[in-house]
Formats: C-alpha cells, sequence, structure tokens
C-alpha cells in the first residue's frame, strides 16, 4: 500500500511538473557549391568514368578514399547472394570493381542532366543518368539505364568517392528524371 502511494505520488509530481526547456537542434547550413567546386567534383566523376571504362582497376582505386566505411551498392555474383549489396570497405568495393571488369563492362554517362551538389563542407555528391553495360552474374551485357549517386569527401586536397551507388531504373522512361 506505501509503495503504491509513493508511485501515484511520484507519477503526479511528473506529469505536474513544468515541462523541460528544449534547446533547438542548431543546424549547419550547406554551403552553395561554387563553380570551382562543381567543376572539380564534375572532373574527379569523369576520371573515375574513364578508368572504369579503361578497365584500369589502380586508377579507380585512387580515386576512393581508403576507409573501412567506403560504400559500393551494387549486383552480387549470384541471386544466393541477393542479387544487390553493399560492399563495404575500399578494398572490397576496389575488388568488386575488379570482378565486373572481367567481361563487358561500359558506362555511358547523360552529361546533359549531370548535377554536382555540396552536402556539407568537405562533402559533395554526384548525380549522373547513365546506361551501364555489363556481363556479370549472367547478364547479357546490354546497356540498362541506372542512376549514379556518388558522395565524394574532400581529402588532402582532392575529392575522393566514399559512396558509390548505381540504382537500377525501371523501364518507363518518365521513372529516370
Amino acid at each position: 500500500m506505501k509503495m503504491s502511494r509513493s508511485l501515484a505520488l511520484l507519477s503526479i509530481a511528473a506529469f505536474s511538473a513544468p515541462a523541460m526547456a528544449v534547446k533547438p537542434v542548431e543546424r549547419t547550413p550547406v554551403p552553395a557549391i561554387t563553380p570551382e567546386v562543381e567543376e572539380q567534383l564534375r572532373a574527379s566523376y569523369v576520371r573515375l568514368i574513364d578508368a572504369e571504362n579503361a578497365h584500369d582497376l589502380p586508377a579507380v582505386k585512387r580515386l576512393f578514399v581508403d576507409s573501412p566505411t567506403a560504400l559500393l551498392v551494387a549486383r552480387t555474383r549470384t541471386a544466393e547472394e541477393g542479387n544487390w549489396a553493399g560492399f563495404w570497405g575500399t578494398g572490397t568495393a576496389v575488388s568488386h570493381i575488379g570482378d565486373l571488369f572481367g567481361g563487358v563492362f561500359v558506362i555511358t554517362p547523360d552529361f546533359s542532366r549531370e548535377r554536382a551538389t555540396l552536402l556539407a563542407s568537405g562533402v559533395g555528391q554526384t548525380y549522373v543518368p547513365v546506361q551501364i553495360a555489363v556481363a556479370y552474374a549472367g547478364q547479357s551485357g546490354t546497356p540498362k539505364p541506372f542512376l549514379m549517386i556518388l558522395d565524394w569527401v574532400r581529402v588532402g586536397g582532392e575529392w575522393k568517392i566514399i559512396t558509390d551507388i548505381a540504382i537500377p531504373v525501371p523501364a518507363s522512361p518518365a521513372a529516370h528524371v
């Protein structure tokens, strides 16, 4: 009985106490991208596409940040592996890209629709609709539409890939705006 009365009084005190003031979260504004930074991001993206189309794995690796949090989202070798997966860490991501180079692998970007932006100071993103022809994991090598989204971090004055995501686009042309 004493315990019940104590809990009841504690509940009444908790609900009748004035609400604690909550300090609003300060948000850091996203810096506007300058023409110079936009050009740097676009040039870095072109270097990636050139290296991938040349199947130049060392050049691709140089474009990735050396980090266990680097991420490549790509198709797996077999359906049993889930068809699509995240390949975490620079070594794993670059190794998987090397596996793709074992057959047909060509990326054709639509540079007229390319976008580059900053997400934060020293963090950029590029978005480019592409056609990817790949003969990996039973694929035909026929070019298919993807949205290629890369996140970049500035390391030692250079833009390095931290995330590389190619999203398959449904057959509807309106779907890849």
